[in-house]
């Protein structure tokens, strides 16, 4: 039995190739940036800033994981970065999906006029002052709620949940009918249900968008003890501002520098953990939630 490729006539056996080329290409530009960081991290400051990377792990050291695991501004944001993308996920999602529902109902009236709002809030936006000003006056500033509620709902993420209500069977509608199920009942214990993948598919993007976002943080936030991981990592690779307590045992100007340059690669490990966790749990419902929630209707 030949292959199904050896079947394929020379332009596809070419057409295949050159497509293999290039996702082998976009594979190594993104395992080779990965491999440099992981090394980096375990490398002696000086060895690194002279010799660039080796992988003679008797260079390596813990050095910068043991700096960064005991740092308390590190743990601090690390957990309100867990918090708010928790929640915001919870709230964002169940508000998603609740929107998605009446607007996915042909007997909703008033579907086209809340069809065209959303639609509009797609391109046009307050900006950033008027937002600042409405976050102040509602008393949201410096609280995890100025992270929250502004981005909650995302009209995006409302189509895909339409898209994919309008694939569940009706049956499942009409024989809820026939049970006596009202809306809540059938919203709850029957539609939800069959609608993990997709449940699972927003969750995973809220919680990432959440959880690699620093600009709103850096906004609204004034506390110390209330700024997620990212405006550490922000302060660390950006500023060149590792916390004081990291470096404050080094003596030389040149020792400092060698070790926050080292601290850099160790947090973006720490800080992508997380994500790189708990995306296998989610993958088995991504690819059926994205494309059913894209096809349908």
């Amino acid at each position: 039995m030949k292959s199904e490729f050896a079947r394929s006539s020379f332009g596809d056996k070419m057409f295949l190739l050159v497509g293999y080329l290039i996702l082998a290409l976009f594979v190594l530009a993104i395992i080779g940036p990965m491999v440099y960081i992981i090394v980096a991290s375990f490398m002696d400051p000086i060895t690194l800033q002279n010799k660039g990377i080796v992988f003679d792990t008797s260079k390596w050291t813990l050095t910068a994981y043991q700096r960064v695991m005991s740092n308390p501004q590190i743990w601090i944001g690390f957990k309100n970065a867990v918090v708010y993308s928790v929640v915001f996920s919870f709230v964002s999602v169940f508000i998603t999906l609740l929107c998605a529902y009446p607007m996915s109902r042909d007997d909703f009236k008033g579907k086209k006029f809340f069809n065209t709002v959303f639609i509009i809030t797609m391109f046009f936006g307050g900006g950033l002052i008027p937002t600042y000003l409405l976050i102040s006056n509602l008393g949201l500033k410096d609280s995890m709620w100025a992270l929250i509620l502004p981005g909650a709902f995302s009209v995006w993420n409302m189509i895909i949940a339409r898209t994919y209500y309008k694939g569940v069977p009706g049956e499942l509608r009409e024989a809820a009918d026939v049970d006596g199920a009202g809306e809540l009942t059938f919203f709850f214990r029957i539609l939800l249900p069959v609608c993990k993948p997709l449940i699972a598919v927003l969750i995973l993007w809220q919680f990432v968008g959440m959880w690699n976002s620093y600009f709103d943080a850096m906004i609204y936030l004034d506390s110390a003890d209330k700024q997620p991981l990212q405006l550490v990592l922000r302060a660390i690779l950006i500023q060149n501002e590792p916390e004081p307590g990291m470096i404050a045992d080094m003596q030389s100007t040149a020792q400092r520098a060698q070790l926050a340059e080292l601290l850099k690669y160790a947090t973006i490990i720490i800080s992508s953990l997380p994500l790189l966790v708990m995306y296998p749990f989610f993958q088995k419902y991504f690819d059926s939630g994205i494309m059913v929630g894209s096809v349908k209707g």
